[in-house]
């Protein structure tokens, strides 16, 4: 089987392209400067504050996951549910005709480890019961680590606001300091109110879409690992390849029927 590549999300990126461009947008329009939102103290205050106070909420294991995470949820593998269903309609033609032995060369083919683990336990002969309880274990604590990525934005998303009025009062206090100095006035002025823009606008425009993103993801992520779970018991069972089909079809159905009414 052919491996497939991960590509970029144009939509995720543009998304991103999208919000830039209102901020700047919202500057212009009345006649403001862009060199105005660039305050070096504010952005020390707010990211370089949240980001201390990240290092001290979470261990840098989880930080360094989060990253990755980020990093991952702006590319994503085209691969159906249809086109998994179908993939293993082939795998229970295959199992039929030669066995489970069969499906070895796939092991190494595939880009994905908890389909590559499905099968070897499949082609090792494990018992359908201690195949889905191991997958299952698996994919409980992989939905784990992908809820933690997405806490660790939302924390950071609470921290850059409350650090956002820290430089904004920070910013008074210079004023308060250089009353009889104009020049010093203004400047303190400028980074109280973009310390405020950069909190609010990090936390509601950056950290919490980020998180729903990968919230979002991992959810779908956990569905296709149910799906190759179910596949690999339906493959250890020998089960007919129209009756896989039938039944991982079936499966998807109602797995996202369910997660549209919990949505809702």
């Amino acid at each position: 089987m052919k491996k497939i590549k991960p590509r970029r999300d144009i939509a995720a990126i543009v998304g991103v392209g999208l919000i830039a461009t209102v901020v700047v947008l919202a500057q212009l329009a009345e006649g403001g400067r862009l060199r105005a939102l660039l305050q070096p103290t504010a952005a020390l205050v707010v990211f370089g504050g949240s980001a201390a106070a990240l290092v001290l909420s979470f261990p840098m294991a989880q930080l360094r996951r989060a990253a990755v995470a980020v990093r991952k949820a702006f590319h994503h593998v085209p691969r159906s549910d249809q086109a998994l269903v179908a993939r293993f309609e082939q795998y229970a033609v295959r199992v039929r005709r030669r066995g489970t032995a069969a499906l070895e060369p796939e092991i190494a083919g595939t880009t994905d480890p908890f389909l590559g683990r499905a099968l070897e336990l499949v082609v090792d002969g494990v018992d359908a019961h201690e195949i889905r309880r191991a997958l299952t274990t698996f994919n409980r604590a992989t939905e784990d680590a992908d809820e933690e990525c997405a806490i660790v934005l939302e924390t950071a998303a609470g921290y850059a606001p409350t650090l956002g009025i820290l430089g904004a009062v920070l910013g008074l206090i210079r004023v308060m300091e250089n009353l009889a100095t104009p020049a010093a006035v203004g400047s303190g002025i400028a980074v109280a109110f973009v310390a405020t823009v950069y909190g609010v606008g990090s936390a509601n425009l950056v950290l919490l879409p980020l998180s729903s993103r990968l919230r979002a993801l991992g959810r779908h992520a956990a569905v296709e690992r149910e799906l190759i779970t179910e596949g690999a018991v339906a493959l250890r069972q020998a089960l007919h390849p129209r009756v896989v089909e039938a039944h991982l079809d079936g499966f998807v159905r109602d797995r996202r029927s369910r997660d549209k009414e919990g949505a809702a």
